[in-house]
């Protein structure tokens, strides 16, 4: 049976190409989100089984200094989303000069369990 992996369904943090988590041939579990009867497709997920937020957060601490990789740089200049790990996204605020997939060093500011929010500060190197 053939499935469709969408890349949102890869990853919390947005990745631009498949090929940044997965390789051909690489042999990966899935869980099937839906099955799709009229359009006859099986659609399914890959990121539910990187744990959830509270498991991805529990390696992390107020305070502490992590590498984390640029994702993102919000568009209205808000703030930059960083990879903290494949299932955690943390958000620093906006400075330019910084480049999609680049490696930083992240300051963890605050954790917001009750909205699954992760504040950073970025560390100039």
């Amino acid at each position: 049976i053939v499935g469709l992996l969408h890349i949102e369904d890869i990853s919390i943090a947005r990745i631009k190409t498949p090929a940044e988590r997965l390789k051909i041939g690489q042999k990966i579990n899935v869980i099937i989100k839906c099955i799709d009867k009229k359009m006859e497709r099986v659609i399914l997920t890959y990121k539910e089984l990187l744990g959830t937020w509270e498991d991805n957060i529990k390696d992390f601490e107020e305070g502490k200094v992590v590498e984390g990789i640029v994702r993102e740089t919000e568009k209205s200049k808000n703030g930059i989303f960083i990879e903290l790990n494949p299932n955690l996204v943390g958000m620093a605020e906006y400075a330019d000069g910084y480049e999609y997939g680049e490696k930083v060093d992240v300051l963890i500011k605050r954790i917001i369990p009750e909205k699954k929010k992760v504040k950073l500060v970025l560390i100039n190197n």
